[in-house]
């Protein structure tokens, strides 16, 4: 289920980013591409962080941005950036992050749909550390056709 919505089109690597908002705006570059997001959905997400935090920075070296429908989302989709040096996200616990899952979802439905998905995989530790330690696109889509 999780490669339907984690296409190789969608999947980058990178060396390093400069700062979150950058690891942020790379990871929502296919989805604004393809229109499953407006700009104003990554706009929504920085708000947040800069109101709340990096709430969405879940384990360590894990962040999975997002924000709510009527922010911008056109369709649900995912993407995912793995940034092999890592950045800050100012979450302590959890800097720094080497991947991000930027999730967008038009409804609570499709929302709980793709976090259930997700979360088979983040629950499965062996599995986990081998997608953040992954950098090649194969390896990526390996963990994620198990899903």
């Amino acid at each position: 289920m999780l490669a339907k919505w984690l296409t190789a089109e969608r999947i980058a690597i990178v060396e390093q980013v400069v700062d979150w908002r950058g690891a942020i705006e790379l990871s929502a570059r296919p989805l604004l591409s393809e229109g499953a997001i407006a700009p104003g959905y990554i706009q929504a997400i920085f708000a947040s962080h800069e109101a709340i935090g990096p709430y969405y920075v879940l384990a360590p070296g894990l962040a999975m941005p997002h924000a709510r429908p009527e922010e911008g989302v056109n369709r649900t989709a995912l993407s995912l950036l793995h940034i092999r040096q890592g950045v800050s996200f100012g979450s302590l616990e959890n800097d720094p992050v080497h991947v991000v899952i930027l999730l967008c979802a038009q409804n609570g439905d499709e929302h709980l749909s793709m976090i259930s998905q997700l979360a088979e995989l983040f629950s499965n530790e062996e599995d986990l550390q081998a997608l953040l330690g992954a950098d090649t696109l194969a390896a990526i889509q390996a963990l994620i056709d198990k899903y």
